[in-house]
């Protein structure tokens, strides 16, 4: 079946794959590897299955411009973050820092969040606890793995943004579930 979603695969020898129209590029995905949405807790660090839309693009202005895109594109500012408190109002949603619940600071020493890709993980309707902040993302240094999202090198990250359409969805199939 055809497709124009971005779709998560993997090899046989352990290996993720992002592949975004004819392109196929290495990807991280969290250390817990993937987990049916329907499990998903917030801390496991583990990627959820499933269809997600695409919503936004944010990224770090000193470090990068924004993608040439027709998604939403927002600058970081070391005031952005992410809530990942479930005891908030706010949870799974973006937040003005200084913020007085529990959350994830956007704009980072590292290079992981120069290009974010937020993605509609458990946010229509938003349920307490079963994960937040689920990006695509840029790879840090040094990284093999991530807190749950999908990661891949920023040059790749930037392509990608540029072929996504309009309603654009990530793929991360049921199948990586034995892997």
């Amino acid at each position: 079946m055809m497709t124009d979603d971005w779709v998560v695969t993997a090899d046989d020898i352990g290996g993720y794959w992002l592949e975004a129209g004819r392109y196929r590029v290495a990807a991280h995905i969290g250390r817990g590897g993937v987990i049916s949405a329907g499990d998903k807790r917030e801390g496991d660090g583990a990627t959820p299955c499933g269809r997600w839309p695409v919503r936004a693009v944010y990224y770090r202005p000193d470090r990068v411009q924004c993608p040439k895109t027709t998604l939403p594109c927002h600058a970081l500012t070391p005031d952005c973050g992410w809530c990942d408190d479930a005891a908030s109002p706010d949870y799974n949603r973006y937040v003005k820092r200084p913020y007085h619940f529990r959350h994830e600071q956007m704009w980072r020493q590292d290079a992981a969040y120069d290009l974010v890709v937020e993605l509609g993980y458990n946010d229509a309707p938003v349920v307490l606890g079963h994960g937040s902040a689920i990006f695509l993302h840029c790879i840090a240094a040094g990284k093999t793995s991530t807190a749950g999202c999908v990661a891949v090198e920023r040059g790749d990250l930037s392509w990608i943004i540029e072929s996504a359409s309009s309603d654009q969805h990530i793929l991360i199939p049921d199948l990586l579930l034995a892997n």
